[in-house]
């Protein structure tokens, strides 16, 4: 039996396109893809919070995850979002391995802020519910204590850990109890904010939001953090990742809706239409991200294939 392996590295997650009339794009989302692999991302993640898991029909998310596994079948592993209502989530969970995903990645459950023991239910029931690969998803209302997350690692279909919080003690003591049973992975917004934190934790990975966009940057500093060169990390911070971070930080929803304006900054075929309640982002806003974008394109030019 081969040993069940998480995506490591950049992980790439896709928005759900929506036209002016506020219908899904697929075939935006298809050019979103395939952008994300010929950039370099080591995975996809299709539907999940960037891609509006909570405000697309099962019909939509059965569509995104078709182009999805069209898209990257044979480049790079494929894993969905699934979560809210426990009956959707099953249903989604049952989607995704049935149209060929390799994994998927649980959001927390609708409403309810349960017990431990709620949530080992809930989240137990969906990983059991396929023999596909599951990643736990730490946030809003699903906060896990180490033992609820030590009793998790019994189900083999368990292979990473995302931390959306940023609790380091309790992180810290999750790497020390479970070590590489698990990848950890860092799905904070902006997760390249954080990186340089949860990289000495043992956090290999994270959920890049200006890989949509700027995906050569986002792997820029990766690969200087990686190697210790302060110098070049403290530029990217400076002068790209934390002006974009200070205008995410304006409004609730920009996590999602400035990915989309980014995309359309750089001539994706994106709108910035989103659905509620994620607003879309102000046009005050939208300039000021196209002036750090603009600029980082510039002090960091994308490299340019040969022909």
């Amino acid at each position: 039996m081969n040993k069940r392996q998480a995506p490591i590295g950049i992980l790439g997650f896709p928005v759900a396109p929506m036209d002016n009339e506020g219908n899904l794009d697929l075939e935006a989302l298809g050019k979103n893809i395939e952008f994300l692999v010929e950039e370099g991302l080591s995975s996809v993640f299709v539907a999940c919070g960037a891609g509006e898991l909570h405000a697309i029909s099962n019909e939509e998310y059965k569509s995104m995850v078709k182009v999805a596994v069209e898209k990257t079948k044979g480049k790079v592993p494929l894993y969905t979002g699934v979560g809210g209502n426990i009956a959707h989530a099953l249903e989604q969970a049952k989607i995704s391995e049935e149209l060929g995903a390799e994994g998927y990645l649980i959001l927390p459950p609708y409403l309810i802020d349960p017990s431990q023991d709620g949530i080992y239910n809930y989240l137990s029931e969906i990983i059991q519910s396929t023999d596909l690969n599951s990643i736990v998803y730490q946030r809003d209302n699903c906060i896990l204590e180490a033992e609820t997350l030590q009793k998790l690692c019994e189900l083999p279909q368990l292979v990473g850990f995302k931390d959306g919080v940023g609790n380091m003690e309790l992180n810290v003591e999750f790497t020390h109890l479970i070590g590489d049973r698990l990848e950890w992975i860092n799905g904070m917004p902006l997760a390249e904010v954080t990186m340089a934190a949860y990289v000495n934790l043992g956090f290999t990975s994270y959920s890049s939001a200006i890989s949509n966009y700027i995906p050569h940057i986002s792997a820029k500093y990766y690969e200087a953090l990686l190697k210790g060169d302060k110098e070049v990390v403290h530029d990217l911070y400076e002068n790209v990742i934390f002006p974009i971070h200070r205008i995410r930080k304006q409004k609730k929803g920009y996590a999602v809706s400035l990915i989309k304006a980014g995309m359309q900054i750089v001539g994706l075929p994106v709108t910035t239409n989103v659905r509620a309640p994620i607003a879309p982002v102000e046009e005050t806003h939208y300039r000021e991200l196209k002036v750090i974008i603009e600029k980082a394109l510039e002090k960091y030019p994308a490299k340019v294939a040969a022909v």
